[in-house]
This record gives structure tokens, sequence and C-alpha cells, in this order.
């Protein structure tokens, strides 16, 4: 959304709470820290390797924003979609949340990637090689802090011996973790380690081809495949793509839990037409999809 908005207290209570009485599931924020002014071009959604949008795109931090919104707020969930969890030391990033969490009662849903920008990590002081394996272990270190009493990890990354972090969460064993991304890496990470699975600008094929090698990589971790949970945004590959129910239903042949919309899709910031934008997609879409 744009800053006038995103930035203005009012009008993010409004539309969360709009949000909230409307029904809808979660709301989701997004995270990059910082975007250089001419970043290595790594993205990896777009030929181009650049962002979509115009320079000066605000994004403000994804749990304090949802911080802002569980005040507010009495039953919506609270997603990140995704926070570029390497680039955050994991016992404070775990005391984040898990307060986030407890004050919310248990709305939490932390979403997590790897990321892609090589001048964000030089920024953060944070090694852009290996970024991968150290969200693997940031991951470990986050659920082994969120358990009771005194925890020990040990990794390459991170490490920590006989620890307590309080408040805990909520949610017992913390708020469940969503892994980003669209690739096949991305995919046995889910299977592996993941509670849910968010790709992002990926076609049916490509989602049946991930969903696939999840459901095969949960197994071989002795981990039951049905409870991770699929979360698709059709409009985030295809422009007008959130209201083609023949597309959406390409995607519900694979496995679909949860279907993301963006406030911006309704054209406007006014919040009267985005609840009129979220009763449409209710009605024209999740009604005749059985969701």
């Amino acid at each position: 959304m744009h800053e006038s908005v995103i930035t203005d207290p009012r009008w993010v209570t409004q539309f969360a709470q709009a949000m909230d009485e409307e029904g809808v599931e979660s709301i989701w924020t997004v995270e990059h820290v910082v975007v250089a002014n001419d970043y290595e071009p790594r993205y990896s959604y777009s030929e181009s390797g650049r962002m979509p949008g115009a320079p000066g795109v605000v994004m403000p931090d994804p749990l304090e924003m949802l911080a802002f919104m569980a005040s507010v707020t009495e039953r919506v969930r609270l997603g990140t979609g995704v926070v570029v969890l390497p680039l955050h030391p994991p016992a404070v990033m775990a005391k984040r949340v898990a307060t986030l969490d407890a004050l919310s009662g248990g709305r939490v849903i932390l979403g997590v990637g790897s990321g892609w920008q090589v001048e964000e990590y030089a920024a953060c002081g944070v090694p852009y090689e290996g970024r991968g394996d150290r969200l693997d272990e940031c991951i470990g270190a986050l659920r082994e802090l969120w358990a009771p009493g005194y925890r020990t990890y040990e990794s390459n990354a991170v490490s920590f011996t006989e620890c307590e972090s309080l408040p805990n969460p909520a949610q017992p064993g913390g708020p469940p973790i969503v892994i980003g991304g669209s690739t096949g890496r991305a995919a046995r990470r889910a299977g592996r380690i993941g509670d849910g699975f968010y790709p992002y600008v990926i076609s049916p094929e490509d989602y049946a081809d991930r969903v696939a090698t999840i459901r095969a990589t949960a197994v071989e971790h002795s981990r039951d495949p049905d409870a991770i949970e699929m979360t698709v945004w059709p409009g985030s590959y295809k422009l007008g793509g959130s209201f083609d129910l023949g597309l959406i239903e390409k995607y519900a042949e694979s496995g679909l839990d949860r279907l993301i919309v963006s406030a911006a899709e309704s054209g406007s910031t006014d919040i009267d037409d985005i609840r009129r934008f979220v009763a449409r997609y209710q009605g024209e879409v999740l009604d005749k999809i059985g969701g």
C-alpha cells in the first residue's frame, strides 16, 4: 500500500479492524530491512532480476506492524510473508515473536525465507553465502527457545547453552513456521522442517511439482504430509488471477489450504472500497470453491 496510508495509524487501525469484522482469516506483512539503490539483479521472480514497483516502496517492520494490528483486533491471524530470517539473531527473533504471540492470544503465523538481496545482507552485517543453511539453523533455534525450560542448541551459525526465553508463545511449541520461496530447495525445506509452504509467482504446474516434493520429503523424514499447510497467491502469478476460478482450481488440484489476495488489488485505499472488494472475493471466489 502507499506510504500515505501504510504509516497512518488511523488508516492501519481501520484496515485491521475492517478485516477482522469481515471474517478475513489472516493479514500478512512483508520484509526488506533495506533496499539498495542499485542492487545486484538477483530477484528470481522476474526475468530482469528486479523487483516490481517504483523505488521508494514503504515496508514497515513486519512484526511491529502486526503488533500494532494485534492491539486493535480480536480474531484475525497475523502472518509474515516473509521475514528474511537469517538477517536476524534468532534469540532476538524468538523473543519478539513469542511476545507477539502471547499478547495476540496465539494468532501469529511466522513465514520465513532466505532472501535474495546481497546488499541487504551486507547492510545487516550477515554473510550472504550459506544463507540457506543459516535459515535452517535459525528455525531450529527458534523452536528450541520456544520450548519450556532452559534450552541448549548447537549449530555452525547459532549456539547457546542452558538458556531460557520468556514469555513462552501462546501456541504450544511456538507459532507455525511457513516456508516461503518457489524453488525445489524451499519445497524440500518445507517438507523437512516447515509447518507450511507459501510460494510466490508460481504456475499451477510448478506448484504441483513443489507439493509433490514437499509430500515426498515429509514422508522421507517421518512427518505427516497432510499436516503441512499450503498457501497460494494466484494474483502474484497472473495479474487478475485472484478472481480466475479456473486458475485457482488448478492450484487446488494439488492441495490448497489458504488463498492470499492483496488489498492493493482493490484499486483503492478507501476502507469501504476494500470492504466491498473482500465481500466480492468471498462471494465470487471463496463461496464457489468451498472456502
